[in-house]
């Protein structure tokens, strides 16, 4: 019979525990639904990877958004250990040699559970990207205070943007960021590549129900991606008639190293997941960032120096799409 000390961790309960926290970190938002991250479980750790066969070579060739959408994966990790109990022993880009391995999670003592955890937790697998503009139902106040708090908590800055004009200059960003790409051919096509047609049985991508067939103007007008290239796809128009544009903020972080990067994405989830356990939901707008220039002009005349990591509205919708994720099985090597 063996016995385990008191407090020690079976390897049965161990395994049981990782496997788990990698099923709920195939649940983060990624950009274009992309989901580029590979996790491998081995000798008591979860290794998270990069999958670069996943990244935008065009509109994200350092690989910026990648790394936020693997960072928001590692947040959902670090929650679930935490839900179970356990305090989750993180190493960001443990090994230089090894650019595409991002971190790497061991469990650590008990760690009890508290109330705050098990709410952001219970979103993991609700919570859903938004493509619309938003009911006029105003996010409260405490509710956008609570948020930049649960940033701040991650090491980052969530700054809602209180200025309409300032409002006006990201809204005409993304609009010209959106007709530049859109005029683009290879641009598109990478697009493209991640618009799924109605029907399609990938789990991956870009659903043509998630987002309106033809999409409502917000005040001010922040253009949407064009998913549907020509094609009647999406849903009907009024199926969200909702055009507020919600509440802008822009999720900062003091350095633009893949270190912040991943930090960017570790806050960007923790604000989702609050914000969404109080029924909003957040919609992004990635494309001015994509463009160094049009990001260098935010940085140094919108965001006080810091580097936009993430531009987003946050609002009330009736929107309830279905997300769509691969199987753990197609991300994790068990060893």
């Amino acid at each position: 019979m063996n016995v385990h000390p008191v407090g020690s961790k079976t390897p049965e309960e161990t395994a049981f525990a990782l496997r788990t926290a990698v099923e709920a970190a195939v649940h983060a938002p990624s950009v274009h639904n992309t989901q580029p991250w590979a996790f491998t479980i081995e000798d008591g750790e979860i290794r998270l990877d990069a999958d670069p066969d996943r990244g935008l070579r065009v509109g994200d060739p350092a690989g910026r958004e990648l790394l936020i959408s693997c960072g928001a994966a590692l947040l959902n990790v670090r929650l679930t250990l935490l839900k179970l109990g356990y305090e989750p022993q993180v190493r960001v880009l443990p090994d230089p040699d090894r650019p595409s391995l991002l971190a790497t999670v061991r469990i650590g003592g008990q760690a009890p559970s508290d109330e705050h955890t098990r709410l952001l937790h219970a979103q993991i697998e609700r919570r859903r990207t938004h493509r619309a503009g938003f009911t006029d139902l105003p996010v409260p106040e405490r509710l956008i205070e609570a948020l930049v708090a649960q940033a701040s908590a991650e090491g980052a800055r969530l700054a809602p943007v209180r200025s309409e004009a300032s409002v006006r200059v990201l809204a005409a960003l993304t609009c010209a960021a959106q007709d530049v790409q859109a005029q683009d051919r290879v641009s598109g096509l990478e697009v493209v590549r991640w618009a799924r047609p109605p029907g399609s049985s990938r789990r991956d991508g870009v659903p043509a129900q998630a987002y309106p067939r033809a999409t409502g103007r917000t005040d001010p007008l922040f253009a949407q991606r064009d998913y549907a290239r020509g094609h009647p796809w999406g849903h009907a128009a009024d199926q969200f008639a909702a055009t507020s544009a919600g509440v802008v903020a822009v999720l900062t972080t003091p350095g633009d190293s893949r270190e912040a990067w991943i930090t960017a994405g570790q806050a960007l989830q923790r604000v989702l997941l609050h914000a969404f356990a109080y029924g909003v939901s957040a919609a992004f707008h990635t494309q001015a960032l994509e463009m160094f220039h049009l990001r260098e002009f935010l940085r140094q005349e919108l965001c006080s120096g810091e580097y936009p990591q993430m531009i987003m509205r946050l609002g009330f919708t009736f929107d309830d799409t279905p997300g769509v994720r691969r199987p753990v099985s197609e991300v994790l090597q068990e060893r």
